[in-house]
């Protein structure tokens, strides 16, 4: 069973977010899940490489899943509207922060 759900938030490469994910996946195996969720769609795909369990891209799926997990990681720009060079919405970054 699994009981701990967790959130990568990355954007434009996905370099940050695949670290992330690689970290998490070596150190829980796969006791917990991973959702990766891009800014766009190569930051998710990247994400999925690295071992995440679903992936989502956008920013309905980052604000229709930020609620839904216990743990949300990423860059401390994921909390700021419009970083990313603009990649991260103000809607996102409320979501993330809420």
């Amino acid at each position: 069973m699994i009981g701990l759900r967790i959130a990568v938030i990355d954007g434009k490469g996905g370099g940050i977010g695949k670290a992330i994910v690689e970290r998490i996946r070596s150190s829980f195996g796969d006791d917990i899940e991973i959702l990766a969720l891009g800014t766009n769609a190569l930051a998710t795909a990247f994400m999925l490489k690295a071992g995440a369990d679903e992936g989502a891209s956008g920013e309905n799926a980052i604000v229709a899943n930020a609620p839904k997990v216990d743990v949300i990681m990423g860059s401390i720009g994921i909390i700021s509207a419009n970083s990313m060079l603009g990649e991260l919405s103000p809607l996102m970054a409320k979501a993330v922060a809420e």
